[in-house]
C-alpha cells in the first residue's frame, strides 16, 4: 500500500454550518418602513383596523394588522402581521418591533409566515 493510492473519504461529514440567506437592501428598506409605521401607530385610534404602509424607494406596499403591544422585562414591544405587495408577488410576514433603551425602535423579529 502506498500513499499515492489513498484518497479522502468524501462520504464522512464531520460538521456542517447552515448558511443564512443574505437580506437584500430592498428587504431591509421595507422592514424599516414597516417598523416605522408600527412604532408610530396610535393603537387606540387603530382599534383593530389595518394600517397601510408604502415604501416609495422599493415601490412595495401592504397592510399591518393584528398589532399587539406587550411588555417583557420593561421592554415595550409590538407584535404584528403585515402583507407585502411588490413586483415579485404578495407575501404575509410576522414581526416584532421593540423600543430600545436608547429610545429607538428596532426590529426584533421579521419572517415570512
Amino acid at each position: 500500500m502506498s500513499l499515492s493510492k489513498i484518497e479522502a473519504d468524501r462520504s464522512i461529514l464531520t460538521s456542517a454550518v447552515e448558511t443564512t440567506p443574505a437580506v437584500s437592501s430592498e428587504a431591509i428598506s421595507d422592514q424599516t418602513t414597516i417598523r416605522n409605521a408600527v412604532s408610530s401607530a396610535n393603537l387606540d385610534e387603530l382599534s383593530g383596523k389595518p394600517l397601510a404602509w408604502a415604501n416609495v424607494d422599493t415601490q412595495s406596499r401592504g397592510s399591518i394588522f393584528d398589532v399587539v403591544e406587550t411588555r417583557k422585562k420593561d421592554v415595550l414591544c409590538r407584535r404584528f402581521r403585515t402583507s407585502r405587495e411588490s413586483f415579485d408577488g404578495v407575501a404575509i410576514y410576522a414581526g416584532e418591533a421593540c423600543l430600545g433603551r436608547d429610545g429607538a425602535w428596532y426590529m426584533r423579529a421579521f419572517s415570512q409566515s
